[in-house]
């Protein structure tokens, strides 16, 4: 059935380019260290495809949809068996952006946010097309190995030479280079800057196990062994022991993220900055024949770190690790950044007690969650939470087996009762159970054939068993997955368990030895990094993983903004932003912290009405924090003080809550009043309530 070799794609030339024609190899920079040429041509597979667009049939920002066509119906292939590049493009566009913002009447698009919201009267006649060129490349991972990066470079027609402005949108979640198009990436075309898009190393790239089969990075599903454009992902397993494997599990999945066994993220700052030099050097290349063009540097350049979640954490990687001044500032949200362990102060809300265990990695209380948030969300009449709640019981991981003992524990582990108020809805629908098995294989840099915790990933037929997967969800993953399962079909698949998934609606997690095994990854007592190398235990090489990707807060006396929902029931407050702010204070940094009430993590579900009744548009905040960043590098204005902003939800109507308007979501205070500020005193991080 062509199934894969070891070896890894070969850095084959890209055959077929974007109009107008990819560079060139006489195109590829000479070496100079302050706009991109350091050599960074090396890092390049294939070559750099460029594709230009009008702003009417097609765009920068909304690939020609418009304004109004991200409110509509999602764009549709001629040929789901055969989509173009083009059209994988608009799709994963629109399901990009859709997935971050909120896109519902009355939930603030068109008003507080959008492509045409202060983008001036040229934009309107568009309806929020931006005009330009974009760049598509394919960088090679950390010393060439497998966790490739696709970087995006944006340039709007708004773009001045002589006043150049750069932001990076690194991507969210695991989501591919456009993953940041809505948040960062809007905000940097309609301020006329070029914006560095980057998937970080996980984006969408599958492997089909089965058939040979992974992605370009267009999209394209091809072969591997006979594609003439190299891949964006392809695992690494002697044929004979892919054979064994798939003998026993047949149609499974490599993920890129879970599977490159390189541990993408501890390289994530480096990511960001190599996707900056790229940009330099195309910015360079792409003005190099203008009359009066000067060269465009780090020096005369405003270059912002930006994005939120995985791609807010990466930005502030990038400012710890930028020891050659790319970056000026930066501007993130919800960043899921794992600070270093600091119990050199406390963390306290309101009156509440004070909290010295903060800043616990992601991992730590994701695989809580995971395990415990089952039984402590089930309600009378649930018999599958409340099996949970046996088991749990069972193993003596609980000593009453009750909801309340749970929820307890949840609480007692730096959880605010804001973030936990959404915990149960999202372990329903998988997120916590998806993140676990995903980060479990990344930071033990696990191979598929591992079999890590009995996890796999596969479709699941109508009789819940693995089967091959739709070649149409094939085709389109790329435009339609959000780069960790489960997602376009593919679920999470304990195998070797009979008729039993946890990504489909029947059966979320209620597995509890595969959330008890995810866990004892990480409670497991030879945590023992000292030594490193082969031959360890899953559970020490997920330790030093997690060892590798711990944060300094040391952001180089570069201007630092931070924005985050405190219901946010992802990334845990308490273990990020307010964490890694307090250990960047004690580091003297230029830093500040505006957390928001009444905000979550994902606004998109804001669409629901009962969302929308009770929690307001965190992504009104990241512009805000976005524009006095910008404001202060470029004018000179200070960064207004480090506050707890009150927002008013909108509440419920018939048949939907009323519109959000500007009372419900205040601005950030440049002067807030004495009791909204947050604090930092006598080893004391205080957090108003």
């Amino acid at each position: 059935m062509g199934r894969v070799a070891a070896t890894a794609v070969s850095a084959l030339c890209l055959m077929i380019g974007m109009t107008p024609a990819a560079y060139s190899k006489d195109d590829r920079g000479r070496d100079d260290r302050r706009d991109g040429r350091d050599g960074i041509e090396r890092h390049v597979i294939g070559k750099i495809l460029r594709a230009d667009y009008d702003g009417y049939s097609d765009d920068l920002l909304t690939a020609g949809l418009g304004a109004a066509g991200f409110a509509g119906p999602p764009p549709q292939a001629a040929n789901t068996s055969s989509p173009t590049t083009e059209e994988l493009r608009r799709i994963a566009i629109y399901n990009n952006y859709r997935a971050l913002v909120d896109v519902s009447a009355g939930g603030g698009y068109g008003t507080l946010y959008g492509p045409l919201v202060g983008a001036g009267e040229k934009a309107q006649d568009r309806d929020g097309k931006i005009p330009g060129t974009e760049y598509l490349a394919l960088l090679n991972g950390e010393d060439g190995g497998n966790s490739r990066v696709t970087v995006a470079v944006q340039i709007p027609d708004s773009f001045r030479p002589d006043k150049p402005c750069m932001v990076t949108a690194t991507s969210s979640g695991s989501r591919g280079v456009y993953g940041a198009i809505g948040t960062a990436g809007e905000w940097g075309l309609k301020k006329g800057c070029a914006v560095v898009y980057n998937d970080k190393g996980t984006g969408t790239g599958f492997f089909d196990l089965e058939n040979g089969k992974g992605y370009t990075v267009q999209g394209e599903h091809v072969e591997a062994s006979g594609s003439s454009k190299p891949l964006n992902f392809q695992p690494r397993i002697p044929e004979r022991e892919l054979d064994r494997y798939l003998e026993d599990n047949p149609d499974r999945w490599a993920i890129k993220q879970a599977h490159s066994r390189e541990n993408p993220e501890a390289d994530w700052g480096t990511d960001i900055l190599r996707s900056v030099q790229l940009g330099f050097h195309l910015l360079n290349r792409h003005f190099a024949d203008e009359k009066g063009f000067r060269r465009i540097t780090p020096e005369n350049t405003v270059v912002i770190a930006s994005s939120v979640s995985n791609g807010g954490a990466a930005a502030l990687r990038a400012a710890e690790e930028d020891r050659r001044g790319w970056i000026d500032g930066v501007a993130v949200s919800e960043p899921n950044v794992n600070p270093k362990r600091d119990r050199s102060f406390k963390i306290q809300q309101g009156d509440g007690p004070a909290l010295t265990e903060h800043g616990r990695p992601l991992y730590d209380y994701i695989s809580f969650y995971t395990l415990y948030e089952g039984c402590a969300a089930a309600v009378p009449g649930n018999t599958r939470a409340l099996q949970v709640c046996t088991d749990l019981k069972a193993r003596g991981l609980l000593n009453e087996g009750t909801p309340a003992e749970a929820q307890k524990l949840i609480q007692d582990y730096g959880i605010v009762p804001e973030q936990n108020a959404l915990a149960a809805f999202y372990w329903s629908v998988n997120v916590y159970q998806s993140v676990t098995v995903a980060y479990a294989n990344a930071y033990s840099r696990a191979s598929v054939t591992d079999n890590l915790c009995g996890f796999s990933y596969a479709y699941a037929d109508a009789t819940d068993r693995p089967a091959p997967l739709p070649r149409a969800n094939a085709e389109l993953a790329f435009a339609q997955s959000n780069g960790v399962p489960p997602t376009i079909g593919i679920q999470l698949i304990r195998n070797g368990v009979s008729a039993t998934t946890v990504g489909g609606a029947a059966a979320p997690m209620a597995d509890v030895d595969g959330a008890a095994c995810l866990r004892a990854l990480w409670t497991a007592g030879d945590r023992d990094h000292s030594r490193r190398g082969g031959g360890k235990s899953p559970a020490r090489r997920l330790a030093e993983g997690v060892e590798d990707v711990l944060a300094t807060a040391d952001l180089r006396g570069k201007p630092t903004v931070i924005v985050h929902g405190r219901a946010d029931a992802l990334i845990a407050v308490n273990h990020s932003s307010r964490s890694y702010y307090g250990s960047a204070l004690r580091q003297k940094q230029n830093i500040r912290y505006y957390e928001v009430t009444n905000a979550h993590h994902l606004d998109a579900f804001n669409a629901i009405p009962a969302f929308a009744a009770a929690y307001v548009p965190l992504h009104v905040y990241f512009n805000e924090g976005l524009d006095y960043l910008y404001d202060h590098l470029t004018k000179g204005d200070a960064l207004p003080p480090s506050q707890v902003v009150h927002t008013v939800p909108r509440g419920t109507g018939v048949p939907t809550p009323p519109a959000i308007t500007r009372d419900n979501v205040p601005p950030i205070a440049k002067k807030p009043e004495k009791e909204d500020r947050i604090t930092f005193r006598e080893s004391v991080l205080r957090i108003p309530d």
